[in-house]
C-alpha cells in the first residue's frame, strides 16, 4: 500500500532551523511531483514549496529561507527550513502525485507534522 510518511516537525526558537522529510513507501514506479503545504490555525492551507522533476518553486514568504531537495533513490523529499519565524508556525503536509504499479497516477497526502516557532 502506498503512503506518505512525514517526520521532523517540532518546536524551535525564532531564527532556528528544522528539517522535514516526506517518504513515499510502497510500490511506486515514478514520482510526478512532491509538495509541502502548511496550514496555520484559522487560515487556509497554502503551498510552501514544490518540486517537479528538477524544478523547484517556493512561496514568496519562504524564499531564501527554505530549501527543498529530493532523493529519488529513497522516494523522499526534504524541506530544510532556516531562519524560522513565528509566522512559520503551522501544520505542514506533504503532498505527492505518484505513479503506481499499473502506471496509474494518484494523489497522496501525509498525516501532517506540527512546526512551532516561538520564544
Amino acid at each position: 500500500q502506498v503512503q506518505l510518511v512525514e517526520s521532523g516537525g517540532g518546536f524551535v526558537q525564532p531564527g532556528g532551523s528544522l528539517r522535514l522529510s516526506c517518504a513515499a513507501s510502497g510500490t511506486i514506479l515514478s514520482i510526478n511531483f512532491m509538495r509541502w503545504y502548511r496550514q496555520a490555525p484559522g487560515k487556509q492551507r497554502e503551498l510552501v514549496a514544490a518540486i517537479t522533476g528538477g524544478s523547484t518553486n517556493y512561496a514568496d514568504s519562504v524564499k531564501g529561507r527554505f530549501t527543498l531537495s529530493r532523493d529519488n533513490a529513497k522516494n523522499t523529499v526534504n524541506l530544510q527550513m532556516n531562519s524560522l519565524k513565528p509566522e512559520d508556525t503551522a501544520v505542514y503536509y506533504c503532498n505527492a502525485a505518484l505513479y503506481e504499479s499499473n502506471w496509474s497516477l494518484r494523489d497522496y497526502w501525509g498525516q501532517g507534522t506540527q512546526v512551532t516557532v516561538s520564544s
